[in-house]
């Protein structure tokens, strides 16, 4: 037998591959950027790393030890250098579109990760099959910057499936939107008004901000944040925070909040504190025409008329005081069940035969001093 027919004998021994063939190969070596298989053909089979995967700059040896076996479709018979060109992703792409197409038909919610955050919506890789989910379809309510999700697993479902027109939409708003339904129900069968519940603040607005209680958003609006004055709850709170509130109501899935713990009432015990005659410190917190208002305490402001600043005629508190200013005054009225406090600081410096005729407080215009 001459050497030439036994390289023919073994040449009809090896198997005949074609384009778009799928060949199953064990790897004889890996590099960094290169897989290379042994697939029974006279040349080996070579995967480049942009053809395993869509990760740029992943280290193959990481993912592919020699003798593993793997299959791969043939993408050219030669390369011009003799090997075969192979690409596993092609396959399992392919593999992948079988895999979305049965989600589809059968409603299943998958589980992917978000491989890249576009400008309309997010776009997920299941086995190298590509899911576009839309920016509406992501959540249940608008999210204008969905960079959060990127690299996060996320779940969805399929709702159309178009592999020719490269159309495969993914959509997680109503499995939000199910599941927030089914936390609503059971938070709702077990809270009641009054009950003090740990919550994470997620959203803060000039007006309140959202708690979330646990898939259920509650209201703690500005007035019910503290007994104090809060100018600007941003500068109280922070997205993430997580507060004590307790339900001040329920109002069929409506649920507001309160910070106002009726223990923490400053005007508890507020008639021994602030009781007629007392010589107490305060800092003016606002400033009409006939007087100013003075903070006693966080949730307590008194009226300083403008008749009671000064011996000598004063024609409006601002001519003579400033908001932060921290005043001593006497308190000449308290009227607990209208929450009222009148307080003078010409009676502290007014002669004691004067000091009767100075609690004769000129009545105000009717404002709370709240």
């Amino acid at each position: 037998m001459s050497e030439m027919s036994f390289e023919q004998m073994l040449e009809e021994s090896l198997k005949t591959i074609r384009q778009n063939e799928i060949v199953e190969g064990t790897v004889i070596d890996v590099k960094p950027d290169e897989i290379v298989l042994n697939i029974g053909y006279k040349s080996d089979g070579i995967i480049s790393r942009s053809e395993y995967t869509n990760e740029p700059n992943v280290d193959l040896t990481t993912l592919v030890s020699v003798g593993d076996k793997m299959e791969a479709k043939v993408k050219r018979v030669n390369d011009g250098e003799g090997q075969v060109l192979l690409s596993y992703k092609s396959l399992a792409a392919e593999k992948g579109s079988k895999r979305l197409e049965e989600a589809f038909e059968n409603g299943e919610v998958l589980t992917a990760k978000v491989a890249q955050v576009l400008t309309g919506g997010l776009s997920v890789i299941v086995d190298e099959a590509r899911v576009f989910i839309p920016a509406s379809l992501v959540s249940d309510t608008y999210e204008k910057d969905l960079s959060k999700y990127e690299g996060q697993d996320i779940d969805f479902v399929i709702t159309e499936f178009n592999p020719r027109r490269r159309r495969i939409i993914g959509d997680r708003k109503q499995l939000v939107a199910a599941k927030k339904a089914e936390l609503q129900k059971e938070l709702f069968e077990k809270i009641q008004v009054g009950d003090v519940i740990e919550g994470t603040v997620k959203n803060v607005t000039d007006f309140g901000a959202f708690i979330d209680l646990g898939g259920v958003d509650g209201l703690l609006h500005i007035s019910e944040m503290s007994w104090g004055r809060i100018e600007n709850p941003k500068k109280v709170f922070n997205v993430g925070d997580t507060v004590k509130v307790f339900i001040k109501d329920i109002n069929d899935t409506k649920i507001a909040l309160s910070m106002k713990f009726p223990e923490e009432n400053p005007w508890n015990n507020a008639e021994e504190k602030f009781a007629v005659g007392t010589v107490l410190k305060g800092t003016v917190a606002r400033m009409t025409d006939f007087g100013a208002f003075i903070e006693l305490t966080p949730g307590i402001d008194a009226l300083l008329h403008v008749s009671q600043i000064a011996k000598e005629h004063i024609e409006k508190p601002s001519d003579v005081l400033k908001i932060g200013q921290e005043i001593e005054a006497k308190v000449v009225d308290f009227n607990e069940a209208d929450k009222k406090i009148s307080l003078s600081m010409k009676a502290l410096l007014a002669p004691e035969e004067d000091v009767a005729e100075t609690e004769a407080v000129e009545e105000a215009p009717a404002e709370d001093a709240e």
